[in-house]
């Protein structure tokens, strides 16, 4: 395996802004950095679930896939839509009255996330399981992928913490901007 190629892919897909990075500079932003570690956890949790399941079921998968991919974009790319207008619409002002950033809601974003469900089934058979067979061979690929996207989210919680006071003075543009950002990322995985 070209790790240098293994890594590159990884970095690139887990530290790009996607869904959940989104929603952790989003949280970081409303709630603060407490709030979005726990989001962040659920989301590193699920993270290596889907890994797993990827890596455990990959046949499977891949004979499902055609049909299951129609399904996961459009419904992924809805619920990203839909977040984009929740974020785009929010009240900095009104900002603490519900708190849906939490362990359980990072822990299913992941499941509905198509740049996570695609990434974790493509990776696996694309860079581990030609090389690697053996159960603690794949294990170790699932571990130090998972770790790479705990690490992505966590740069998004520092970002957002460094820069908190700037991204509240400046919320509604934020918003607006993680809006746009998030719009199009769902507008790119269902074409």
């Amino acid at each position: 395996m070209n790790a240098a190629s293994f890594l590159f892919y990884c970095v690139i897909v887990t530290f790009t802004p996607g869904p959940t990075n989104i929603i952790i500079l989003s949280t970081v932003h409303r709630y603060g950095t407490k709030r979005a570690m726990e989001y962040t956890y659920g989301a590193t949790i699920a993270f290596g679930l889907l890994l797993s399941i990827s890596a455990l079921l990959n046949s499977l998968l891949m004979s499902v896939i055609p049909k299951l991919l129609g399904g996961m974009k459009m419904i992924g790319s809805l619920y990203m839509l839909y977040l984009a207008y929740q974020i785009c619409k929010k009240d900095s002002a009104k900002s603490n009255e519900q708190i849906p950033a939490s362990f359980r809601s990072g822990f299913f974003m992941q499941f509905l996330n198509p740049k996570v469900v695609l990434f974790t089934m493509t990776v696996i058979p694309s860079f581990i399981l030609p090389h690697y067979v053996t159960l603690s061979e794949v294990t170790m690929g699932v571990v130090v992928i998972t770790i790479i996207g705990f690490l992505a989210f966590f740069t998004w919680v520092l970002f957002g913490t460094i820069f908190k006071e700037f991204l509240r003075k400046h919320s509604k543009m934020v918003n607006v901007l993680m809006a746009l950002f998030l719009g199009y990322s769902a507008l790119m995985i269902w074409m």
